[in-house]
């Protein structure tokens, strides 16, 4: 039986159910981010009550701490962190990449850098990018792929795919836990050839699910929204489809009017920590001086823990305070805002009104809170 059922769709837009060895995840799905085996500040039960369905880790940082072997150890990741449904583990590479600082070296084999941690040299190959996520025991093992920024030389880009590629193959028929999927990446930055070749190379080998890997890097919104365009189509029909890194409300409907299926991203929760709130009015600042007396809830709308028992005002003040249950309030209602938008989306696709939906919600979101009063 295939991995991913095609339930309905709407132009680009597609609603599906992912199959794992965990349960089903219904797409287009948001996968909260839980670095170290945790989502910052929430409990899996919250997470559950929240509406989350599918959980990614870390496999770079829980390499490095505690270690793959201790999580075995301990009944797998799973058992680890008291999470019960299915887990996605990203393959370390973007990890590698991003912190150019630590990177010491790449080839054909691997890659070589130093850990973030204690600074020690550590090397990832693709066989043990696989071996780590085999152990871990998650649902869905990421390959491992070179994941370049924003801006490098089309020399640079090309030579990520054809290294991509190389080790796609080498990681494609590697032992997994039981019921494991494996989802290739493709890459190719906003060169739109490049993009069509990685998937022309990656879609042969049937990977269970593909990723369109190197955007959201720092590179311009409209051109990454076309290269997403252009990358979706690129893929299977019948595999689901990952935007790696992508979880701003507006990010969201525009990748999921593009076909893709599935995507994560720590904004929802590192937003909160920074005192904001993701909201129908835009994003609000709650550090700011006109919520000191808002006796509002953060949205009127939300069924979240902290719009239905806390005003704006109380929020307000937890958060000036560096009161810890503002942040986790916050991380709450962020992670609840963007859960509910997904399962909305759904239902649009499956009543074929994607299209018009879309719209009046990117409107919702454009329109600016009131601005304080100028002293």
């Amino acid at each position: 039986m295939s991995c991913f059922t095609l339930a309905a769709t709407d132009g680009a837009a597609r609603a599906g159910v992912l199959h794992t060895a965990h349960g089903d995840v219904p797409t287009p799905a948001f996968m909260p981010v839980g670095t170290k085996a945790t989502v910052k500040t929430v409990d899996p039960d919250e997470l559950r009550a929240l509406g989350t369905r599918i959980l990614l880790g870390n496999t770079y940082h829980l390499h490095f701490r505690p270690g793959e072997d201790v999580i075995a150890e301990l009944g797998g990741l799973h058992a680890f962190m008291g999470w019960d449904g299915p887990i996605l583990t990203d393959s370390g590479g973007f990890q590698v990449f991003s912190l150019r600082d630590t990177l010491i070296a790449s080839d054909d084999e691997g890659v070589t850098f130093r850990s973030v941690y204690d600074g020690a040299p550590s090397r990832f190959t693709p066989e043990l990018a696989a071996q780590i996520q085999t152990t871990l025991g998650s649902d869905v093992a990421m390959c491992l792929d070179i994941c370049p920024p924003a801006g490098v030389t089309r020399l640079q880009l090309e030579d990520a795919v054809r290294r991509t590629t190389l080790w796609a193959e080498r990681q494609r028929d590697l032992p997994r836990a039981p019921g494991q999927l494996r989802f290739g990446i493709t890459q190719g930055g906003l060169d739109a050839e490049l993009r069509a070749r990685s998937s022309e190379e990656l879609v042969p080998l049937d990977f269970d699910g593909y990723a369109i890997g190197g955007l959201s890097v720092g590179e311009e919104r409209g051109p990454m929204f076309e290269a997403t365009t252009a990358a979706a189509a690129a893929l299977p029909a019948g595999k689901a489809r990952y935007f790696m890194g992508i979880g701003d409300p507006e990010g969201v409907i525009e990748v999921i009017a593009r076909g893709v299926d599935m995507f994560d991203c720590v904004l929802p929760t590192r937003t909160a920590r920074t005192g904001s709130a993701l909201t129908w009015e835009g994003r609000l600042n709650l550090r700011n001086a006109r919520f000191a007396r808002d006796p509002r809830p953060l949205d009127e709308a939300c069924p979240c823990p902290a719009c239905t028992r806390f005003t704006r005002a109380y929020i307000r003040h937890l958060v000036n305070q560096e009161e810890l249950l503002g942040l986790r309030l916050l991380s709450l209602h962020n992670l609840r805002f963007l859960l509910d938008l997904v399962v909305a989306a759904r239902q649009a696709i499956e009543g074929g009104s994607f299209s018009s939906w879309s719209a009046d919600a990117l409107a919702r979101l454009a329109r600016q809170p009131e601005k304080e009063p100028a002293a």
